[in-house]
């Protein structure tokens, strides 16, 4: 089945899009596909699609660039935004989501030969009750894939079971990846004034490649907690700096 031939609006190969007050009801997968688009704006969109309902992103982004997501409310059962392999200056503001599984760059790194993702900024978004809040995800196989300049500002969390999370060992199942380390280089991100409740003890979580560490993640201003307690937080294989209001205590 080919994802891409489900999704209920796509752009192929477009450039100069505008896509305003639109409402997608329960589509059959993608909500939204933008494909190797160039400048496009995305803004007061509702797309709406039962939580567990299997791959019914929202937005669906690849190979595109200049592209901006504002104002919009995604209630979904997969990603509310996911940013696939080739995307560059992304930029999303004022986006609330849940039910769903956060806003979230990958799955990366399923090819060999794959282009990165570079300066995305995420600003002002509220998720509620989702799985992740803002996610990085890479699959544990070989990979020229990359990760590099992103920037999360100014993120509510509302019983979020992973508000803050990379996973560089992405392998469901174990299935087509064992005994893999990940190729993808994540670099380069920061994370600022982001606050709210978790729905799990451990808040912030990097499990990095060993194969390729992760480095430059910044930290500054996290406020998450657990059952009305500070939350921990989880390092594997990252490195970066930590200032400012920090709960959980960062593991950098």
């Amino acid at each position: 089945m080919n994802m891409y031939l489900l999704q209920t609006l796509g752009f192929y190969h477009s450039q100069n899009i505008v896509i305003s007050k639109l409402r997608s009801l329960n589509s059959q997968m993608f909500h939204m596909l933008l494909y190797s688009c160039k400048n496009a704006k995305i803004q007061g969109v509702s797309i709406v699609a039962p939580g567990l309902s299997p791959n019914t992103d929202g937005i669906h982004l690849t190979y595109s660039t200049g592209i901006t997501i504002l104002s919009s409310k995604i209630s979904t059962g997969d990603d509310c935004v996911s940013i696939g392999p080739g995307n560059s200056n992304i930029w999303i503001e004022k986006v609330v989501c849940g039910p769903g599984h956060g806003i979230s760059i990958g799955s990366l790194g399923w090819e060999r030969e794959e282009p990165g993702v570079q300066n995305v900024t995420v600003k002002t978004t509220t998720f509620v009750g989702t799985t992740n809040g803002l996610r990085i995800k890479a699959w544990a196989r070989s990979s020229n894939g990359f990760v590099n300049g992103v920037y999360f500002k100014g993120a509510t969390m509302m019983n979020v079971k992973f508000p803050i999370i990379i996973d560089g060992n992405y392998c469901p199942n174990n299935n087509n990846c064992p005994n893999e380390a990940s190729g993808v280089k994540i670099s380069n991100v920061m994370y600022e004034n982001v606050h709210g409740t978790s729905a799990t003890r451990v808040a912030v979580k990097f499990d990095c490649s060993k194969g390729n560490p992760c480095s430059g993640i910044v930290l500054k201003d996290v406020d998450l907690k657990f059952g009305g307690q500070p939350a921990n937080s989880s390092c594997l294989y990252a490195a970066g700096t930590a200032s400012g209001l920090l709960q959980p205590t960062s593991c950098l």
